[in-house]
């Protein structure tokens, strides 16, 4: 005789819902049901953490008998995606070197104050330590120049790992050999073939938690320059605008804004510039209310 299939490790249709309607209302990431395969492997793992036996439990447990304040960080942290390389969409970091340092040490940024990146998400690390390598070869061609690297994310779990700051030998394939020479220290057991981000950068790098849709950011309104890559795509249209005028309000005018390669500002009604291959630009003149800094 057959027995019926298992399905304790699946989500039922509504609670699969419920997950979803939590996770685009709190990040205004959309969940569709062609993730639900996705959502269920990563919630096992809570489950399995927890000692519950099927997905049914996790979801009374989170959305129906007092574990969601202690749950729901951590059900964020499991569903968000944190896909990312270092040097990923290798143009920005060649236009930025090129293009926007210099024309920044032009005006005096980075002088008499720090020329300032913001990096959001920024998942593991790879991406703000990226450009602090690129930061920190500029300034050491220009004596006195001074940067500083923020980076965030809503995922605690991936922020713990980018302020440890270590990586495979995997991972930091594409980092340039000089720069790996420059910024990479090699574990002393070769064996266990990590690498950990040189204690002179890891500390021009500041990380924090950060919800993009949440009303204020609390960070400065004078960056020059945000990286916010492949992030728009997770949300609707009206949470894009939103954002990326939020984003807008953080750069200080002629600041530049980098979005992923597939993300686009066409139609939507924001104060920047487009100068090709997903850079964009605050207007000059644009007078958009400044936020108010913590």
């Amino acid at each position: 005789m057959l027995r019926p299939p298992d399905n304790s490790h699946l989500l039922a249709p509504s609670d699969f819902a419920r997950v979803a309607q939590f996770i685009e209302k709190t990040t205004g990431i959309q969940v569709p049901p062609g993730k639900k395969t996705m959502v269920e492997g990563r919630l096992r793992r809570r489950m399995r953490a927890l000692g519950l036996d099927t997905m049914a439990q996790y979801c009374r447990h989170v959305f129906e008998e007092g574990g969601f304040d202690s749950e729901s960080t951590h059900l964020i942290d499991a569903v968000t995606t944190n896909k990312t390389d270092f040097f990923r969409e290798s143009s920005h970091f060649k236009y930025l070197a090129e293009k926007v340092l210099p024309e920044a040490l032009g005006l005096g940024r980075g002088i008499d104050q720090p020329f300032k990146i913001w990096s959001n998400p920024s998942s593991i690390g790879a991406e703000p330590y990226s450009i602090a390598m690129v930061l920190a070869d500029f300034a050491a061609s220009h004596p006195g120049w001074q940067y500083r690297v923020l980076a965030s994310d809503i995922s605690t779990k991936v922020l713990r790992h980018a302020e440890r700051a270590v990586f495979t030998e995997d991972e930091i394939e594409p980092v340039p050999l000089e720069m790996r020479k420059r910024y990479l220290l090699r574990s002393k057991d070769r064996t266990r073939q990590q690498v950990r981000i040189a204690p002179e950068l890891r500390r021009m790098v500041s990380f924090f938690r950060l919800n993009v849709i949440e009303s204020d950011y609390g960070v400065e309104a004078d960056f020059d320059a945000i990286f916010c890559r492949n992030l728009l795509i997770y949300f609707d249209t009206t949470t894009q605008e939103r954002v990326v005028r939020r984003l807008v309000t953080h750069l200080r005018p002629g600041g530049y804004l980098f979005l992923g390669h597939t993300e686009s500002m066409a139609n939507k009604d924001v104060p920047l510039h487009w100068l090709g291959d997903a850079v964009f630009q605050r207007k000059a003149n644009d007078a958009h209310p400044r936020p108010h800094r913590r």
